[in-house]
């Protein structure tokens, strides 16, 4: 059930007591299609979700940042003194300090506050838990104090690649500052600029939580972005410009690929081409062709399964099963890899057979229920 800003008052009042807090959301995330394209500088086409994370925040009359987590069913507090030296302690509080250090290094004042946090966001589904407290904490730090929308997206992937160490693009972060309502976002992960692209009105997206997340995910994700560097040093013999995969079109890759070592090579033939598809997604859906969407989304899973090397076998089996019922136009992965989240674009009159038959075969199989989530485009970040 989504939170409702007087039940977040509650809670906060519950934990801190005091006055009402300012309330702050930033929604969680769903790419419909371009994996790990961002950080290569490629295209991404994510739409942000109705399920969020709120930031409930009061000034308080110690120097403290003083928060705590729903979720966690945990608290810690920090000096805003002691912020901008602040080492991680590789739990949930470095998505918080991270984004409170950002913002004393860019000479942000911060206030002594109580902070609460409560998230509809589960993490570890590849629905970016992580954006959205990031981008959910940015906003209630900053409390009304005017900083860019692109600056808040910019200032939240320091935080997760400078202190919580994961060397991620920017698109979770980007979606959850501009989301819009029912549309998905088309991002150039280089010039950082979007369109708009609505969807058509007789579609479905749901997302589909396999349930597992296997720890595979956080080593193979740097090792992932270490073999996309070794292919753009390879391409570099041949074409010395190239400065990251987004410079590599398909017609120059299918000249250099037999200088590039074979697993670098796979790791780029899917960022290059998936790049690509995301411009072609865009296209389909202006137009309308729900047949031509459901494709790019089965040949970026393949990609993703042959090339990437980061599905498994409960998302495999999913995506494959989802295959088989007639109106699901196509089914990918999402996310980072190893685990989470399928997406799926259906007719809306099969909806209720595909979660019926994906949830009993699924449980049948690996003894797992899934969890369904309705994918609506959404507003991005705001204060309540």
């Amino acid at each position: 059930m989504a939170l409702v800003p007087g039940e977040i008052v509650r809670l906060f009042r519950q934990h801190f007591g005091g006055a009402a807090p300012q309330i702050y959301r930033a929604p969680g995330r769903v790419n419909l299609i371009g994996e790990h394209t961002d950080y290569n500088l490629g295209f991404v086409f994510p739409i942000a979700l109705e399920m969020a994370c709120y930031a409930a925040i009061a000034p308080a009359a110690h120097d403290k940042l003083q928060v705590f987590s729903r979720e966690a069913n945990a608290g810690f507090a920090i000096n805003i003194n002691e912020v901008a030296e602040a080492k991680p302690m590789h739990n949930w509080s470095d998505y918080v300090v991270g984004v409170a250090r950002e913002l004393a290094r860019d000479a942000v004042p911060l206030k002594g506050a109580d902070i609460y946090i409560a998230s509809e966001v589960p993490a570890g589904s590849g629905l970016s838990s992580s954006a959205a407290i990031e981008v959910a904490i940015a906003m209630a730090l900053l409390d009304g104090r005017e900083l860019q929308p692109l600056e808040i997206a910019k200032l939240c992937q320091r935080a997760e690649g400078q202190f919580v160490g994961m060397p991620c693009g920017i698109m979770d972060q980007y979606a959850a500052v501009f989301g819009q309502k029912n549309a998905a976002i088309q991002i150039d992960c280089r010039s950082l600029t979007h369109n708009y692209v609505e969807l058509p009105p007789n579609l479905r997206i749901i997302a589909v939580n396999s349930m597992v997340k296997h720890e595979l995910g956080t080593s193979a994700y740097r090792e992932r972005v270490a073999e996309c560097r070794a292919a753009v040093e390879a391409i570099q013999q041949r074409y010395p410009e190239v400065q990251s995969l987004r410079d590599v079109t398909p017609e120059m890759f299918v000249e250099v690929e037999a200088q590039i070592p074979e697993i670098p090579r796979k790791r780029a033939r899917h960022v290059i081409t998936d790049s690509q598809r995301v411009l072609a997604l865009g296209k389909a859906a202006e137009a309308g062709d729900l047949a031509e969407m459901g494709q790019l989304f089965v040949d970026s899973h393949r990609s993703m399964q042959h090339d990437y090397e980061i599905t498994c076998a409960e998302i495999d089996f999913l995506v494959e099963r989802a295959l088989r019922i007639p109106a699901v136009y196509g089914a990918r992965m999402t996310g980072g890899g190893f685990g989470g989240c399928t997406v799926n674009l259906l007719a809306p009159e099969v909806e209720e057979r595909f979660r019926r038959e994906l949830a009993a075969d699924y449980k049948q199989k690996f003894n797992l229920d899934p969890i369904f989530y309705d994918c609506v485009p959404s507003p991005g970040a705001s204060r309540m």
